[in-house]
This record gives C-alpha cells, structure tokens and sequence, in this order.
C-alpha cells in the first residue's frame, strides 16, 4: 500500500502540468473570443492570425517577443490591440511598423489587410533573431508585408515613395519616437502610435520641441489607453539628432 501511494505522489507533478497547460490553451482561447469581439475579422483572417500566434507561442521559448506575463491575454493585449489601428486609417494600403518586435502591430494589421489589393506593410526591426521570427511568420501567414532587417534610422533613407501610415507600438517615449519617426512623417503619411496612461505627459514634453497637429482616439481595449494620431509635424528646436530605438521593442 505504502508503495502504491507514492506512485501516486510521483503522478501529481505530471497531472498538475497537464492541468497547468489545458488552464493555459483555455485562457487564451477565452481571450481570443474576446478580441475577436472587439475587432472582427473575416473567417481567413482569423485563420491567418492563429497561425501567427501558433507561430508566436513557439518562437517565444527560445526568443523573447513579448512579455511573457502578457502570453495568456495575447490576443486582446497584443492581436486587437494591434488591429484596432485600421479603422483609424480603413484607406491606407502602404503601412510603416517601426521596430516591429513580435509582429505588433504591424504584421496583425498584414494578416488583415491579405484580401485588400494593393496592401502592403513595410516591418523594420533591426534585431537579427526577431527579423528572423517576423520573416517566418509573414511566410507561415501568407501577409502582404516586407521585413527590412535594419534601423529606422537606415529604413528612412531607402524609404518607400508611397507610404499612408506610419505606426509604431511600445518602441519609445513619444519626444524620442517623432524624431525617429520625423524623416518618414515630413513626406507625407499619417502618425498613428499607440500609447498608455501616461500620453498627456509625453504630450507636454514633446510639444517642447515640436509643433504636433495631433488628436487622441480612444483604445479598444484599455480605458486608460489613447492612440495619437499625428497629421502634421514641425521641429522647433533645431534639427532633431539622430537616435533609434528600434532595437529596444
């Protein structure tokens, strides 16, 4: 008897596993469900995107693409929060992701746009394991995007000539995100970045050195959340010195 019931201890590790990983794949459908609500795609979209979050979850155990406490709630943190983004701008076709990461937001927004002609979405991420990531999941997905495995300060001087959003999600501050971003933004596109709850302050401290035509739209999927919209950018400082921060998503 003494025998058999610590066989039966020696099973708890295993069944609590198991139980840990089924806990898991719930919570992260529960969530999907719920991102899906909030930003519904077509029938092939969705499909797109669970290969890229399968894709995703693999990649992340040997290659930190997001925050790993954000990995149960990934599709409303990461996936709607990255698509919420087209509604603001439902006529661009060329799209602008600096410093890309894991994909956020603009290879979400590529799965999105796979059945709009003429869609395209440029990725910049100048570190070389995550360029890597983003260049087998634009194969795994199909999407309509290009990775340029270099700085956004390199993107910018090879830029696209066409070019209706530029966006960029958890790269920098925002006074250090316009100077990266004002090369690419002087000629034209539309700034969208998302940011948290402390947008109003980098708001004061950017409009320190620039003059910003800009306008705050609510997020989705965080109350405290806002997405600066920037349409008109100006240095009132001097020029801007050259710094990039791509590598640090």
């Amino acid at each position: 008897m003494k025998a058999a019931g610590r066989r039966g201890r020696r099973q708890h590790p295993r069944h609590s596993r198991v139980s840990t990983i089924t806990a898991s794949s719930a919570a992260i459908a529960a969530d999907r469900a719920r991102a899906l609500a909030l930003t519904p795609v077509s029938r092939e979209t969705a499909a797109r995107l669970d290969r890229f979050v399968a894709l995703l979850l693999e990649w992340q155990k040997r290659v930190n693409l997001i925050a790993p406490s954000t990995e149960p709630t990934l599709w409303t943190r990461h996936i709607a929060d990255s698509l919420q983004l087209i509604a603001l701008a439902p006529q661009a076709r060329i799209w602008v992701d600096l410093g890309s990461g894991g994909g956020f937001p603009g290879l979400a927004i590529a799965c999105a746009l796979a059945e709009t002609s003429g869609a395209h979405v440029h990725l910049v991420e100048s570190s070389v394991k995550k360029a890597g990531f983003l260049r087998e999941a634009v194969r795994v997905t199909a999407a309509p995007a290009t990775v340029h495995g270099m700085t956004v300060a390199d993107f910018a001087k090879a830029a696209p000539p066409v070019m209706d959003i530029v966006t960029a999600r958890a790269l920098a501050p925002l006074p250090a995100l316009l100077a990266e971003a004002y090369p690419l933004l002087i000629k034209g596109p539309v700034g969208l970045f998302p940011k948290g709850q402390n947008v109003d302050a980098e708001l004061t401290e950017a409009a320190k050195c620039w003059s910003i035509q800009a306008t705050l739209a609510p997020s989705r999927t965080d109350p405290k959340a806002r997405i600066v919209v920037v349409r008109g950018l100006a240095y009132k400082c001097g020029p801007p010195a050259e710094k990039d921060s791509s590598s640090a998503k």
